[in-house]
């Protein structure tokens, strides 16, 4: 079934170029056709910055495929933050949320004075801008998982989203690499989650007090010894996708803590690729997606 569509009448103005789809598109090429002589660095800078949608909806992909019919508007004028951090890059800011693709390696929050974690990070960003706001926490990502992530600009709009959570959030999807052969092409898997004093979760089957979980995953490679699957999110515990790959006998690679035999690099294969969710204030639907890191398939074919 198509995607419905938004037919009202293209016009341009001075920050931005509409057009209707004619016929069916790669989001990239569309966006350098239609701003004739632009560079692919270029294209790719307007959509990591949140300036393109597609029927009213923000999309970053290069890849996003375009019916026809869609209407497309291109901002002019995307600019760039000033931003630049080894850590995290910005995907898409306006005045209430700022959406990040964080670098494994960095905390959602701080944890001791001198952490390397997003809230600072982003902190910094707002004075540097000169913008009079800070980064409030929405949800969270293990320091050691990369991926997209949202922070709110305030507390209002951090409640409000925090509050409403499960109307808000769209779609959470993460890519990883686990261990070992794949029986099934997809599952899904329920437990019990809780916290112990040696700073784990441990999985139940039954309830023995813990907070149910469950995550469904999708093979999308099989290679020798490994396998690259997408992962669903039904609820969102600390570290449910690790310790329910670690369950059913597949730890994500390079995740010593929950049961991975090998580490074939410095990070773990985790990364949140997807993220989408209803704008607290526009209500409108904002869709993000980022590319698997390229180590990744280096992960799946190396050999243990």
């Amino acid at each position: 079934m198509g995607r419905p569509h938004d037919h009202r009448v293209p016009r341009n103005d001075d920050k931005a170029v509409v057009r209707e789809v004619k016929q069916p598109a790669k989001l990239l090429e569309f966006v350098m056709h239609t701003l004739d002589g632009i560079s692919r660095n270029k294209a790719k800078s307007i959509l990591a910055h949140g300036g393109v949608t597609v029927d009213g909806q923000v999309r970053t992909h290069v890849d996003y495929p375009l019916d026809e019919g869609c209407v497309v508007s291109i901002s002019r004028h995307v600019r760039p933050s000033s931003s630049r951090s080894p850590h995290f890059r910005i995907v898409y800011e306006d005045q209430w949320v700022i959406v990040v693709d964080k670098q494994q390696g960095v905390l959602s929050m701080p944890v001791g004075a001198g952490s390397l974690n997003m809230k600072t990070l982003l902190d910094r960003h707002f004075t540097e801008t000169r913008q009079r706001c800070t980064a409030h926490v929405v949800h969270r990502l293990d320091a050691r998982t990369s991926g997209l992530i949202v922070y709110a600009k305030s507390v209002e709009i951090q409640q409000q989203m925090i509050a409403d959570w499960h109307a808000t959030i769209i779609d959470r999807r993460y890519v990883a690499v686990v261990e070992g052969v794949m029986k099934e092409p997809q599952g899904r898997v329920e437990s019990w989650l809780h916290d112990t004093d040696r700073m784990i979760v441990v999985s139940s089957p039954v309830d023995d007090g813990g907070k149910w979980a469950a995550t469904e995953w999708e093979l999308v490679e099989q290679a020798k010894q490994r396998a690259l699957i997408y992962l669903h999110l039904l609820t969102g515990r600390k570290n449910q996708i690790r310790v329910h790959m670690a369950d059913i006998g597949h730890p994500v690679v390079g995740d010593g803590k929950y049961g991975g035999q090998d580490d074939p690099g410095s990070r773990m294969c985790l990364h949140a690729f997807r993220l989408a969710f209803h704008h607290p204030v526009t209500g409108e639907p904002l869709y993000f997606e980022t590319p698997i890191p390229r180590y990744f398939g280096t992960a799946l074919h190396t050999r243990k």
